[in-house]
């Protein structure tokens, strides 16, 4: 049932016609109501983990992965992956960016990258097009499925994936004609218009082809009083998809995929007085990301004794992220009283607050990778037929050029220009072994080198080169048809780096060292009540030797400037557990759910602060690593085709950052949906936040109110507030 609160919501013109629509429609379609639900004996569908090698069931995975399929996408209107990501147990986000693209699993992951050398712990990656460190551009629309692979990916993904890979898979190209609208109106002025098409070229049914399109559009919920403005916060995204699936052979087959974004969004989040809804800025920032991409998988199973597969991928971006610092304009800061100061800078009263700082970072970055792998077949399986396996090489080129400009109070501040390249070389192996009685053993290796080169107009120039290597060993065992177990241990790395633009007394700091992060696990993934519900269990211990955490230092000389470097802690440990739940009660009705605990903390760290005091954080929680996340969700489909979803998420408290102590508060969002479905057609009502929380996404404690003595002062992100709007979704042959 849905809120009280929704209940005006019934009244409005726009929902009345929605209303009157489902009505008519029920009278005219009651004979072709959508049947989405499997009969008994098929409910439990095989889940294909896409971003493993061997594509391996999520029932027989030994690993903690979280798959969140199409129709869980479609039951919840899920249009971005930020409607999504509450859902994945112990997994978090950095709310610093217009949509999210700084991720956290396990507590392991970037919070904000402000400087020009990426470095991802999180791998994400769009249809096998690298993403990592620019996954704002994640439209869930034409989307199959989303995974979430938690712990190092050693074998597989090797420097990008010490924390986790997420993986986005779009729907392919089909053998029969499929096409489909939808649009969805809302409050905050949202329109969202989407479409695809999907079939065979040619007659022959050899080449097929999908496209999808999305623009999304809303006012961003935050108003402007100084410019007297509602969408200087504006999300305004385009994504585009095409697909040609080509059967050059019996033995041949090539995927070509085209991805192209376009998101020009505003970034006007921050409020001097925390209020959350009303900004003051006379120079609203921007958060703009322009994505080109290209993949093209080919797979080859002709020759006698291996499989052979290649992917080959390249993408382009520009993007860009600017804010105005200050947070106010002229005129506020003008009414404010600061402290004057003579010729000798000796104090001398007071006089009106002169305060005006903008900061600006453009860049563009290039990507192009190529890998190889071959795989045993039935014929090439060696250890009298026992083992599975597979090798192969791979290499990625990695460029970005980045262009800072910061202006305060109508001076240059902080200027600088800087090229980064980075190229990585790896050799990969991977051996899986039936060793009788349902017991199954996998071992894999990785060894990867990084080249990498940076140089700026600030005359820092490093040229580190290292070798790294990761891998992994597990053991499962079937238990029985309904109940497989595994013991896992894997080895995973995040290459060092250096640090760009420190001050003298900061000299020691230039260089970090490569991260070492060893997970074990154990898991129970299991299926129950004659296959009608399941579950997967995980139970992880994370070592982590070299720990990098990234530092942020307010100059006590320039306090609308920021000192930010990486150094290694010492050896720190995250330890905890996941759960993964989906049940059809009945015919008509789901429920699934998830609960991750973390116990994350530092071991030895201590660091000094802007005032040359020793902070020691020996002991204290990770930022953005709550120890508890939720989920839960019930979706329910009437034989006559009306639909209701009702779904929660929610987070313990978690510190903002590594630099000081402030935190969030513990919150839980509410979403519904409820409408009708056919076989061609569907509408629905929703409403995200039903009940609308207020909560923090991204917390900073620091000072920024001359009029205040630039005394340090919490200042938070809130998370999108209650919408609610209606979908009309039509599909045809």
């Amino acid at each position: 049932m849905l809120p009280v609160k929704t209940k005006s919501l019934l009244k409005t013109p726009l929902a009345l016609a929605v209303m009157s629509a489902l009505y008519a429609g029920n009278l005219m379609a009651a004979t072709e109501s959508v049947e989405r639900v499997a009969p008994e004996s098929e409910k439990m569908e095989v889940i294909v983990v896409n971003a493993d090698f061997s594509h391996v069931s999520l029932d027989k995975m030994p690993s903690s992965v979280t798959v969140i399929d199409a129709q869980q996408l479609a039951d919840e209107g899920a249009q971005h992956f930020e409607d999504v990501l509450n859902s994945i147990a112990n997994f978090n986000w950095s709310g610093g960016s217009s949509r999210p693209k700084y991720f956290q699993i396990r507590g392991v992951g970037e919070q904000e990258q402000y400087q020009g050398a990426p470095n991802s712990s999180v791998g994400f990656i769009v249809d096998d097009i690298d993403l990592s460190g620019l996954g704002m551009v994640s439209s869930m629309y034409d989307m199959q499925q989303v995974e979430v692979l938690r712990g190092p990916q050693g074998t597989q993904y090797g420097a990008n994936a010490l924390a986790g890979l997420i993986y986005l898979k779009s729907n392919d190209p089909t053998d029969t004609f499929e096409n489909g609208v939808k649009v969805s109106l809302g409050d905050d002025d949202l329109q969202t218009f989407s479409g695809f098409s999907s079939g065979p070229v040619t007659d022959s049914g050899k080449l097929l082809y999908r496209v999808s399109v999305e623009k999304h559009d809303q006012n961003g919920f935050k108003n402007n009083t100084y410019l007297d403005r509602d969408d200087t916060n504006k999300r305004d995204e385009l994504s585009a998809r095409a697909k040609l699936r080509w059967y050059a052979t019996d033995d041949l087959q090539a995927d070509l995929t085209f991805l192209y974004a376009d998101f020009d969004n505003g970034y006007d989040a921050w409020t001097l007085d925390n209020n959350g809804t009303n900004t003051l800025t006379d120079k609203p920032g921007v958060d703009n990301q322009k994505t080109t991409g290209v993949g093209l998988k080919l797979s080859y199973t002709g020759a006698k004794y291996f499989e052979l597969t290649s992917l080959t991928s390249f993408a382009n971006t520009d993007h860009q992220h600017a804010y105005d610092g200050d947070w106010a304009n002229p005129d506020y800061w003008a009414s404010k009283q600061c402290t004057a100061y003579d010729s000798d800078w000796n104090e001398s009263g007071t006089e009106p607050c002169v305060y005006d700082y903008i900061w600006d970072k453009t860049g563009k970055r290039k990507t192009i990778s190529q890998e190889f792998r071959l795989s045993s077949n039935q014929a090439s399986r060696i250890f009298n037929d026992s083992t599975d396996w597979l090798v192969g090489v791979y290499a990625m080129n990695l460029k970005e050029d980045n262009d800072l400009y910061s202006e305060y109070n109508t001076w240059p501040d902080e200027v600088l220009q800087s090229d980064y390249e980075a190229t990585n070389y790896a050799v990969f192996a991977q051996l899986d072994s039936h060793l009788g009685d349902d017991y199954l053993l996998s071992t894999g290796l990785r060894f990867e080198r990084r080249d990498s080169e940076y140089s700026d107009t600030n005359q820092d120039h490093f040229k580190p080169s290292e070798d790294m290597w990761g891998g992994h060993i597990a053991l499962s065992k079937a238990l029985n048809d309904s109940h497989n177990t595994y013991a896992k241990v894997a080895r995973g790395y995040k290459a060092g780096g250096f640090n760009m633009t420190l001050p003298a007394e900061l000299a020691d700091k230039k260089e970090f060292d490569t991260e070492i992060l060893y997970n074990y696990e154990i898991g129970l993934k299991s299926v129950w009540l004659d296959g009608v519900l399941d579950s997967n269990f995980a139970l992880f211990f994370m070592d982590r030797e070299d720990q990098q955490v990234a530092a942020s230092l307010q100059d006590p000389e320039n306090p609308q400037r920021f000192i930010l470097f990486t150094e290694n802690a010492g050896s720190s440990s995250n330890y905890g557990a996941e759960l993964d739940l989906n049940w059809y009660a009945t015919e008509n009705l789901q429920v699934y759910g998830s609960v991750g605990w973390l116990e994350a903390e530092y071991g030895d760290y201590s660091y000094q602060d802007k005032s040359g005091n020793t902070i020691d954080l020996s002991g204290r929680e990770l930022a953005h690593s709550p120890s508890l996340t939720y989920s839960a969700g019930i979706t329910y489909l009437a034989d006559s085709g009306w639909f209701a979803n009702i779904n929660t998420s929610g987070k313990s408290e978690f510190y903002y950052s590594d630099s000081n102590e402030s935190k969030s508060d513990p919150y839980n969002i509410v979403n519904a949906r409820l409408g009708y479905e056919t076989q061609t057609w569907s509408a629905y009502l929703w409403g995200r936040n039903l009940f609308d929380e207020n909560y923090g996404v991204r917390g900073f404690y620091f000072g920024n109110e001359p009029d205040l003595d630039w005394a340090d002062k919490q200042y938070i992100r809130y998370g999108d507030p209650r919408q609610v709007g209606v979908t009309f979704d039509y599909k045809f042959m």
